[in-house]
């Protein structure tokens, strides 16, 4: 079993920007300036965890939790299922 990657989405002091903070990061630490930084900050976070457990907190500026998701990655034989239900979404999708 993988360990579960943590992500924290925090405002910074210098408005309207966030930092996507987690060990699971190259860097540890990520920062979104755009109008739609929290939700670029969270598609993120989905996207390395893809195949790692997840939680991604986002916080306000007193330190509250103010949203939380989840992702969790079943076994195996459970993924192999996603991705050919995955893949057959993507054909579906290219193929109109």
């Amino acid at each position: 079993m993988q360990p579960t990657h943590v992500y924290e989405v925090r405002p910074r002091c210098d408005r309207p920007r966030v930092d996507l903070i987690s060990e699971a990061l190259p860097f540890g630490r990520l920062w979104y300036g755009e109008p739609d930084a929290i939700s670029n900050a969270i598609g993120y976070a989905k996207f390395r965890s893809r195949s790692h457990d997840a939680v991604i907190r986002v916080y306000d500026d007193a330190g509250n939790v103010i949203e939380t998701h989840t992702r969790a990655i079943l076994e195996s034989r459970s993924n192999s299922m996603f991705t050919v239900c995955d893949a057959r979404r993507r054909h579906q999708s290219r193929n109109g």
